[in-house]
């Protein structure tokens, strides 16, 4: 079955939402351990560097393995 562009994007923000929450609890956990003092908005400024990273990655991924898919029913 053929996933739309809508909700490949739909599917990846869902995907990036809960690893930025998992990504700010885990940083809030582990950078104590290394001596890495960091307020909670530095936390959420930490991860929101990296959401869009995240979703144009899992956006173009998606996309490509989808024209492969495509691709190899021709």
């Amino acid at each position: 079955m053929k996933q739309s562009r809508a909700m490949s994007l739909i599917e990846v923000t869902t995907n990036v939402v809960v690893g930025y929450v998992l990504a700010v609890l885990t940083q809030m956990i582990v950078f104590p351990r290394f001596g890495i003092d960091a307020a909670f908005a530095d936390h959420l400024w930490i991860g929101l560097a990296f959401v869009g990273v995240s979703l144009a990655r899992g956006y173009l991924l998606r996309r490509l393995f989808e024209a492969v898919r495509e691709a190899g029913q021709k």
